[in-house]
């Protein structure tokens, strides 16, 4: 699964290729039009990612450029110029899906997937994590415990997410907070040992393996032993 990133500001360059590579692309990037042309014409690339603001030709020209040597390959425009002309301008170059800054990395994904799957270059299974009879499905956002679908709050579901991503490893306080809320979190505060107690009457309760388990003075961990 390969896609060649074409955008010219480097930090939204590198948000992209590191988001992307942590979700199992491949993913090369340029910062012209003249260097994409060159990676698109040797690469065997399953997308392109497009900005339209280049340094030296117009992302619309590279997009019908790019569709004339690579045909069958989707290219999604990922712009700040979200006027309706720009995207109609867009799907006339040939642009198979338009997507306009600010974006939700989590959309981005999922434009991806549904234009790679109507390409027909790669089947993508579902998404889905388990532990013992616990399974998470990041695509649905759907959790369940043996047959029973688990109701979780969209934070709940982030920091079951964490905990399953990271069977049998103690997590501490700190270390939960920093992935399931961001970087200003008041680490004095007891949130992290309230969602967490949450989380457990949702899992664990009426089962007798419990999943989620508590190491005192270190933290918290999720395994099936």
């Amino acid at each position: 699964m390969k896609i060649l990133v074409i955008e010219d500001e480097y930090k939204v360059a590198s948000f992209l290729k590191e988001g992307l590579e942590e979700n199992n692309f491949e993913v090369k990037t340029a910062y012209d039009g003249i260097s994409a042309e060159k990676l698109a014409g040797a690469g065997n690339f399953d997308l392109f990612i497009l900005d339209i603001i280049l340094p030296d030709i117009s992302g619309f020209e590279l997009c019908r450029r790019l569709k004339k040597a690579c045909p069958d390959t989707p290219v999604l425009i990922l712009t700040a110029r979200g006027t309706t002309n720009d995207k109609i301008t867009g799907f006339d170059a040939g642009a198979d899906d338009y997507l306009v800054k600010p974006f939700e990395f989590a959309e981005l994904l999922a434009r991806i997937k549904v234009l790679l799957r109507k390409s027909g270059k790669i089947q993508i299974a579902p998404q889905i994590l388990s532990v013992a009879d616990l399974e998470l499905d990041l695509d649905r956002k759907i959790a369940r415990r043996g047959n029973v679908e688990i109701e979780l709050t969209a934070r709940e579901f982030s920091l079951l997410e964490y905990f399953m991503r990271n069977k049998g490893r103690v997590l501490s306080r700190n270390d939960i907070a920093e992935h399931v809320w961001d970087a200003s979190f008041d680490f004095g505060t007891n949130v992290v040992d309230v969602y967490v107690n949450f989380l457990r009457k949702k899992i664990d309760k009426g089962f007798d393996k419990k999943l989620i388990h508590t190491k005192m003075g270190f933290g918290y961990f999720l395994d099936d032993r």
